[in-house]
């Protein structure tokens, strides 16, 4: 039985509407049990939670480290959006106790999901906003979301893959990964660059994308791996 009152108090918002509450909750696999009941799963809510929390990140990181450049806050943005972060804040809000799911979703360990936690986590944020506004949305964000934002800002990950290979190839090798423009294909609207990165003249990864930027990016990180594997082998 879903008790919204024990929702409120774990996440501090009393909901006007109960039922947006509990639909935050509901996983698909439940409603296939339960075609009698007038209810919906938590996917559209979910979308709306995973732009309001992009959205609301994106601007965090963005005014919080001025001096970051685009690629080191997409790098910044996504360890702090993917799955198991999400998960993990959701596990220390016991959010999975409260998941409505089917006998089979919940003896497969679906309370413990990372997936199905992260889901129900973006939904939640999606309800506060339907139910509670902006304000209060924030203020959840900022409660439950800016400790991680400050734990991923102390990573050494955080570092966007042209300035880990850069630093890696300096103590390495002494000297500065070159980018070449291999091709560029498609019309001005829509170009795809292939850039390559060089040391010595050798090439170690190419990499590709809609600006040189991007694909210079992807060709960084393409090398770095491949380095980081040569060293450990």
């Amino acid at each position: 039985m879903f008790n919204p009152k024990k929702v409120e108090e774990v996440i501090g918002i009393v909901f006007k509407d109960k039922n947006i509450l509990k639909q935050a909750f509901t996983h698909r696999s439940y409603l296939n049990e339960k075609p009698d009941q007038d209810l919906s799963s938590n996917e559209r809510l979910e979308f709306l939670g995973d732009a309001i929390l992009e959205f609301w990140v994106s601007k965090t990181i963005f005014d919080y480290f001025c001096k970051y450049p685009e690629g080191l806050l997409t790098n910044f943005r996504s360890q702090v959006v993917y799955t198991q972060s999400l998960a993990d804040i959701a596990q220390g809000l016991n959010l999975g106790q409260f998941l409505l799911l089917s006998v089979g979703e919940e003896k497969e360990g679906g309370r413990e999901n990372p997936g199905l936690l992260a889901n129900t986590f973006e939904a939640l944020i999606g309800a506060i906003f339907q139910d509670q506004g902006l304000k209060v949305t924030e203020i959840f964000l900022e409660k439950n979301v800016l400790p991680r934002i400050r734990v991923v800002a102390k990573k050494k990950t955080l570092k966007d893959y042209k300035s880990r290979l850069q630093e890696l190839v300096q103590d390495y090798h002494r000297v500065t990964p070159e980018y070449r423009l291999l091709s560029s294909q498609g019309p001005d609207h829509d170009r795809t660059f292939l850039v390559g990165v060089f040391i010595n003249d050798r090439k170690l990864a190419d990499g590709q994308g809609p600006s040189k930027q991007k694909a210079q990016q992807q060709a960084a990180q393409k090398a770095f791996k491949k380095l980081t594997l040569s060293k450990k082998n």
